[in-house]
């Protein structure tokens, strides 16, 4: 009996003990989300966040541009679409873009050329009356807001706005502009940008250290051109509360950045402050849900496997040229594998063939954790190259603009994948590139590799947004784990006016050495002269 009373004794004890262990639970916080962006894929990165924390008993409501894929019963969804004018306008800017060679200078020039259009659409999103009454009814009351990057960083706003810690939700790895407002610092010569592809581990020779540098500087730029458009934005959304913080001060408020990478295994390994969290393949379900009846039956009456062809949410089969579509059309209609092919008008197909299921959208994720799934033919979106990294499917790779070319030329240089120019695919070529990854299981082995990797984590993409999400909410903003960086300015930060003094006090140096080599020279020389005239005179 005494023994029976110890163990309950002990076990009550061991339940009290992991009770209390551990961090406190925030239950039933309320939670704002605002992803302006016009990009179906940013827009899944950050849905996931959200539906990781509604499904963690927060109380989400999400304003954005584009309606949702991923929802949860606890998410109140307020979207304000674009007009159809402007839907138009993107549309053509993706045509003009997947009709160009992509390349670093194509991208940029399509996106200057865009760029006015992307601004100002996300502003007006703020200025719609459905947003405004978020904060005009006095009942609404936020513990936190979450913004969605996309060259907005005038909506650091919004925290004060709402009275509210902000956290910042980037759908890349660590980048220039959400690096400012954290104060993780820019390392060129070891950290290589999206448009410079290096293999983890492996160091930029100078040729790839003078590129990196080059398209830092050229973001730079670009940066500092938009700053003025931001603080323009700023005041024009902002500016009429004298209680809100200048544009500036906003940028210091800024209590975390969860950024879809994973270092570790996705490379390139740096530094990074406490206040960017890496939550690669958020999107990513720790378990399919189960697939739509008819895609199921397809891929599971596939004897020789099956590939997945998706170009992604931004890029629709009239950008293409249709003599392309029928280049990709012939060489998968021959293939022995069963095909799904995402394609957003039903009624004019690229052709008919007993392999090919056509659908308008699709569970991609679900799709490549498919065990008949042997190839992902892909834009290389970071999206989509996350999850089949995750679930170790190989790729072929057919970039378009962005940071898409860069991702091809990473997993081409890891062995994960190839990459082939959309522009001038043929049927021939296609249809090698195919059959080489399929039949050489190099590529699949070094994709089983970085899954291992990329799954080996303290904590999981959803269990790393849970708990810091809920740091920040426990410790008000947690400005204690801040980088100094963020409240520097341009000239302490880079230590200008260290090296400012060490150039003065340089050229002091030089000036006395002078005057005091000067003096000695002529004391020496002096005299010297002085005995040569004497001798001269005497003789």
């Amino acid at each position: 009996m005494t023994k029976i009373l110890n163990y309950s004794l002990g076990g009550l004890l061991l339940l009290l003990a992991l009770t209390f262990s551990g961090p406190p639970t925030i239950e039933g916080a309320n939670i704002l989300g605002v992803f302006t962006s016009h990009s179906p894929s940013h827009f899944i990165v950050h849905m996931s966040i959200m539906q990781t924390l509604a499904e963690q008993g927060h109380n989400i409501t999400v304003v954005s541009s584009v309606p949702p894929k991923v929802t949860h019963k606890s998410i109140k969804h307020i979207v304000i679409p674009l007009s159809a004018e402007d839907e138009k306008s993107l549309n053509d800017g993706m045509s003009a873009l997947a009709k160009q060679k992509p390349s670093f200078i194509t991208t940029m020039k399509t996106m200057l050329s865009s760029l006015s259009l992307l601004l100002t659409k996300q502003v007006d999103v703020l200025e719609h009356p459905k947003f405004k009454e978020l904060y005009l009814n006095k009942d609404n009351k936020f513990d936190l807001v979450f913004n969605g990057f996309f060259f907005n960083l005038y909506q650091v706003g919004l925290g004060a706005r709402f009275n509210a810690p902000l956290i910042v939700s980037w759908s890349g790895p660590p980048a220039a502009m959400v690096n400012g407002i954290v104060g993780n610092p820019e390392l060129p010569a070891s950290v290589p940008n999206m448009n410079v592809a290096v293999q983890p581990g492996q160091i930029m020779d100078f040729k790839l250290r003078f590129t990196n540098y080059i398209s830092g500087l050229s973001f730079g730029a670009l940066t500092w051109y938009l700053e003025s458009q931001f603080n323009g934005y700023y005041k024009r959304i902002f500016g009429d509360d004298p209680t809100l913080p200048s544009y500036e001060e906003a940028k210091k408020n800024v209590s975390l950045v969860f950024c879809n990478s994973h270092g570790i295994s996705e490379g390139p390994i740096r530094p990074n402050v406490p206040g960017v969290v890496e939550i690669g393949g958020i999107q990513v379900k720790d378990k399919p849900d189960p697939l739509p009846t008819d895609i199921k039956e397809f891929l599971d009456k596939s004897k020789h496997g099956a590939i997945l062809f998706s170009l992604g949410s931004n890029l629709k089969g009239d950008h293409i040229s249709a003599d392309v579509i029928g280049e990709i059309f012939k060489a998968l209609s021959k293939l022995k594998q069963q095909v799904v092919w995402k394609w957003d008008d039903l009624k004019n197909l690229p052709g008919t063939s007993p392999n090919i299921l056509y659908k308008k959208w699709l569970p991609q994720d679900d799709i490549l954790a498919h065990p008949k799934i042997k190839l992902f033919i892909t834009h290389a979106g970071k999206g989509g190259v996350s999850e089949a990294q995750y679930h170790g499917v190989p790729m072929l790779a057919l970039p378009v603009f962005a940071d898409q070319p860069g991702n091809a030329d990473k997993l081409v240089d890891s062995g994960y994948g190839l990459k082939l120019d959309l522009l001038t695919i043929e049927e021939e070529t296609l249809t090698a590139g195919i059959k080489e990854i399929l039949n050489n299981p190099s590529y699949a082995a070094k994709l089983e590799r970085f899954s291992k990797l990329y799954r080996d984590r303290p904590m999981t993409a959803r269990e790393s947004v849970i708990y810091w999400t809920e740091y920040v909410l426990r410790h008000h903003g947690a400005p204690h784990i801040q980088s100094p960086l963020v409240h520097m300015g341009f000239i302490a930060s880079n230590n200008l006016d260290i090296y400012a003094l060490l150039v003065v006090v340089l050229v002091i140096v030089i000036l006395i050495n002078k005057v005091v080599w000067t003096y000695l020279w002529r004391k020496c020389c002096g005299k010297s002269k002085k005995v040569t005239q004497k001798k001269v005179k005497k003789q």
